[in-house]
């Protein structure tokens, strides 16, 4: 760290002193990789702030300083502080709880004639959770500043031990689009059961990167009577998902070869696999787009083990119910009718409901796996109902059915509570029924042959983009190139723009755009105040937005959504993320 810095110590001309202390552990265990992040994260910050003086690092161990009540820090054998010093400009009492917010500046602007610098402490927020610990900052305005990260010497859930050989290895395969290959795990030995399942024995996928906890969900497995599978790459997890077809798929996001959000597309565009429950186990920060994408359960690590007891509970309730059970609430009989005999067969129980309280008995006599609801009911809202049923069964998938006309904010406000929107018009029939099916995990190959049908004609990737208008709103002539090649691959029109004004005048003079691609930092009149202008317009009130953020941090999805963003991806855009997004919001 001390090298990788000193040549901007001397360019500033400051003082620059790595210190540590004689008393520490000869060892700590933790995650290598994050650790050196979140430093030098803190170090450029303070080399960054800093035009006289000094900037110090210093390790040494600690009694005391972290949050009260942080229990991995309170029950840790020891605790270790890295503090980062500087005598640069300090920071104001009252911005030392915003500077962790990514883009923040003085005035709260996202605009780039400000550089952001929160991007780079938010995510050293983020990461010193993940690995048990916590920063902390002291500082004074004009005097200087310490950010002080406090870790446990050891910490079950990241056990890498700092002098270890990296886990990575340099892949010789190629990749199925030619491009070159990621740096990917080594199989690692975690002994599974591949070689040993019989037939009719029901085994889980791990697909986890991280040997120590991949072995502590098998041996997990284990103990619940399941075999086990596991391996550290996405793109043999979807082999081993071809051939085993587990019960049940446990998945980290951050794998190394492929993304754990790619290998959740394919399985939820895949009907062979698109039934096979999938949950997610990872430090990404994005659960309501797993959850929106076809998971059923998002656990952040570190994982407490009375979590993973309830996943397990799930899977093995979900085995000994051949028949999912679906809740339908609709006051119309008719519509009742046509939903039963839509969906309904020996692989689904429909449960129907005509108002809110009966919808609420029938949730506190039984456990169902999805549920329908009309939101225009007769003793009481859709909306006041989805809150009662949130309160008794926070994980339910919740698809909307309805013929209501939505405001832009109920939109809002449905988009955050519920699983699926489905406004009923001709072709709303068919999409309930892809949701459903998905929602309630149910097998296409046990469907009729007219119901697999229809889910083969919804699945055609291509058809669902081709011929729709795209507008992409970014400033980087680079990113507006790079989304157009792709997008023009699927048969898609494409315009750009380069501010929000004139992506608003294009809006305005252009006919028929399905959807925007909104950059939120963008000159002038930033994402957030484009996509507010655009929705108080005539005609743009249900127009799909979807807003390209920065670095996912936890907060920006509601800052989108509250802008009037249909749905946002992070940066850099992952390609199958988007396509995954675009067939959502196009397919409405």
């Amino acid at each position: 760290m001390e090298r990788t810095f000193r040549h901007v110590a001397e360019d500033k001309g400051l003082s620059f002193t790595v210190a540590i202390e004689q008393s520490l552990p000869a060892a700590i265990s933790t995650d290598a990789q994050r650790l050196e992040q979140v430093l030098k994260n803190l170090l450029s910050n303070a080399f960054k702030f800093t035009e006289k003086g000094y900037v110090n690092l210093r390790v040494g161990l600690a009694t005391e300083g972290w949050s009260a009540g942080h229990a991995a820090l309170d029950l840790a054998d020891q605790v270790l502080a890295f503090s980062v010093s500087d005598s640069g400009i300090g920071i104001p009492d009252d911005k030392q709880t915003t500077i962790f917010e990514p883009f923040l500046q003085a005035d709260g602007s996202t605009s780039r004639k400000y550089g952001g610098t929160g991007l780079g402490l938010a995510i050293s927020r983020e990461l010193a959770r993940v690995l048990g610990g916590e920063i902390r900052i002291e500082s004074r305005e004009r005097r200087g500043s310490t950010f002080t990260l406090f870790l446990p010497q050891s910490y079950s859930t990241v056990p890498a031990k700092l002098q270890v050989v990296p886990r990575f290895v340099e892949s010789k395969e190629e990749t199925r689009n030619g491009e070159s290959p990621a740096p990917v795990a080594k199989e690692f030995s975690v002994a599974d059961d591949r070689s040993n399942i019989l037939p009719g024995e029901k085994a889980i996928l791990i697909i986890e990167d991280d040997r120590d906890f991949a072995q502590w969900l098998f041996d997990m497995t284990h103990a619940k009577g399941f075999k086990g599978i596991v391996t550290p790459r996405g793109n043999r997890g979807l082999e081993l998902v071809r051939q085993f077809v587990p019960v049940a798929i446990l998945l980290d996001l951050s794998l190394p070869d492929l993304s754990g959000w790619k290998v959740l597309d394919r399985l939820k565009n895949d009907l062979n696999t698109r039934h096979i429950p999938v949950f997610i186990i990872s430090a990404n920060e994005e659960p309501e787009n797993a959850l929106k994408q076809g998971a059923l359960r998002f656990l952040t690590k570190p994982v407490a083990q009375e979590n993973l007891e309830e996943i397990f509970a799930t899977i093995r309730k979900m085995q000994e119910s051949d028949a999912k059970k679906l809740l339908v609430i609709e006051d119309d009989e008719n519509q009742r009718n046509n939903i039963r005999e839509l969906i309904g067969n020996e692989t689904a129980h429909l449960t129907d409901a005509a108002n809110g309280e009966e919808a609420l008995n029938r949730l506190a006599e039984q456990s169902f796996d999805c549920v329908v609801l009309d939101l225009m009911l007769p003793d009481m809202s859709g909306f006041e109902l989805i809150d009662k049923v949130r309160d008794q069964e926070p994980h339910l998938p919740i698809i909307v059915y309805t013929a209501k006309d939505l405001s832009q904010e109920e939109e809002e406000k449905l988009n955050r509570i519920a699983q699926t929107t489905i406004v009923k018009d001709v072709r709303s029939p068919e999409r309930l029924f892809d949701q459903t099916a998905l929602w309630l995990h149910r097998d296409a190959s046990r469907l009729p042959q007219e119901k697999r049908e229809i889910l083969q004609r919804l699945h055609d990737p291509d058809a669902v983009l081709s011929g729709k208008k795209v507008l992409i709103v970014d400033d980087d002539v680079r990113n507006i190139f790079a989304m157009t090649s792709m997008l023009e691959r699927y048969k898609m029109d494409v315009l750009a723009a380069e501010t929000g004004k004139e992506a608003i005048g294009t809006l305005q003079s252009t006919e028929g755009i399905d959807l925007v691609l909104m950059d939120i930092m963008l000159p002038e009149m930033d994402g957030y105040e484009t996509m507010r202008t655009i929705r108080s317009l005539y005609g743009f009130a249900s127009l799909p937005i979807i807003a390209l953020t920065a670095k996912a941090m936890k907060g920006d999805r509601e800052k989108c959504i509250d802008a009037g963003a249909s749905d946002y991806i992070s940066k850099p855009v992952d390609t199958e993320r988007l396509l995954t997004l675009l067939r959502s919001w196009l397919h409405r």
